[in-house]
């Protein structure tokens, strides 16, 4: 019996009524790209309330990924649930007794025990798994949110074939959450590719420097930090201080950055606030910037430090090891904590005439991002394997 490979995109419609991107977004675009691509039999399925899993036409799929990625490029949303309901009306059933090998690029359903194990009981079962942040760094997490990611850990451990990480670091974090009577299932580290931002010029901001944090406002992101920094030089008589631009939708657990992006005066003109930046935009933006800053306490991969320097857009980042990793010894690091570290870091970055910036600037000369070529030979090999 031939062995059907399905693909699951439920994540990817469920984002349809968000003008931008997070980066497990990107992620399951990519998959969606390479295996419409795919010479092996796809299919592509998700879960219909009140159905189970569905078939989704190819031409249907591609074509509601086409309206998404302008979506993204424009950061004007002009999908939404119906578009997503008239993909499911158009689904087919699923035969029940072809044997398939399920690939699941999100976490999204990884919760659901029942669905796994039936999943993997017509084949094998591929996950993905992105981080541990929410189980390991519980106070980060929304409410309930650590014990719900805990469980999908827990259950990635017990019922998949094979895992796939985005980092070595992601890697050794998932070994806590193997059952003590089952070895974990064969992990295998696939660096995320990137997909260069558009944009042709550089954002000139009046010739002004500035700098730009991006992502989610959360308080794993540390925007307290260069807040207070920037607080501090407008409140001294520091003279030509820089602007700073936070790139990002507004998350959880964020009320003391949300009073200080909305109610501190001195913070008026200095630092901007920016949502829904389409990706023509946001790379416009990036290049001109002095620096992308990345102070995070966590991170799982950390996305928009490859696209930065993939940019030719220096970064400062925090000195965390999945960083280090991804982008060796080009940023500048500094301890997350380290307030006074990262003002005259970004200070020195702001000259004109920065020789820390010009020296980062010669180290990611040598720098190259993984390319999803790279990323998708490591998956068809675990594919290949689960086949023989």
């Amino acid at each position: 019996m031939n062995t059907v490979l399905r693909i699951d995109i439920g994540r990817l419609l469920s984002r349809a009524r968000y003008a931008t991107p997070t980066g497990i977004d990107r992620v399951e675009r990519a998959y969606v790209r390479y295996f419409l691509q795919s010479s092996r039999a796809v299919q592509f399925i998700t879960s219909v309330p009140g159905l189970g899993d569905r078939i989704l036409p190819h031409l249907s799929v591609a074509r509601f990924l086409d309206r998404l990625e302008q979506q993204w490029q424009s950061g004007i949303a002009n999908l939404g649930w119906a578009d997503v309901v008239k993909l499911w009306l158009g689904s087919a059933r699923m035969n029940a007794h072809a044997r398939a090998i399920t690939v699941m690029p999100s976490h999204l359903h990884l919760d659901n025990a029942h669905r796994l194990a039936k999943r993997r009981g017509i084949g094998a079962l591929v996950l993905f798994v992105h981080d541990c942040i929410p189980s390991d760094y519980p106070e980060y997490a929304r409410a309930g949110g650590a014990a719900k990611h805990r469980l999908r850990l827990e259950n990635a451990a017990r019922f998949a074939d094979a895992i796939l990480v985005n980092s070595q670091d992601t890697a050794d974090r998932l070994t806590r959450y193997a059952s003590p009577d089952k070895a974990l299932p064969p992990l295998s580290v696939a660096h995320i590719g990137i997909d260069r931002l558009p944009g042709v010029s550089a954002r000139s901001n009046n010739g002004a420097p500035y700098f730009v944090i991006l992502g989610t406002i959360e308080p794993r992101k540390n925007h307290l930090l260069l807040l207070h920094i920037w607080r501090h030089w407008a409140q001294s008589e520091m003279r030509d201080i820089p602007q700073l631009i936070v790139a990002g939708k507004r998350g959880w657990e964020n009320e003391n950055i949300i009073d200080l992006l909305d109610r501190c005066t001195a913070l008026r003109g200095l630092v901007i606030e920016k949502q829904n930046l389409g990706d023509a935009e946001l790379g416009s933006l990036l290049r001109g910037a002095r620096a992308l800053l990345m102070p995070s306490f966590a991170e799982g991969f950390g996305m928009p430090i490859a696209e930065a320097l993939a940019a030719g857009v220096p970064v400062i980042a925090s000195d965390l090891p999945v960083f280090r990793e991804l982008a060796g010894h080009v940023p500048d690091y500094r301890d997350p904590l380290d307030g006074a570290g990262w003002a005259d870091a970004i200070l020195s970055y702001a000259a004109s005439d920065s020789v820390l910036r010009q020296q980062q600037l010669e180290r990611m000369r040598h720098w190259q991002p993984t390319e999803w070529a790279a990323h998708f030979a490591v998956l068809e090999d675990r594919i290949d394997r689960l086949l023989l």
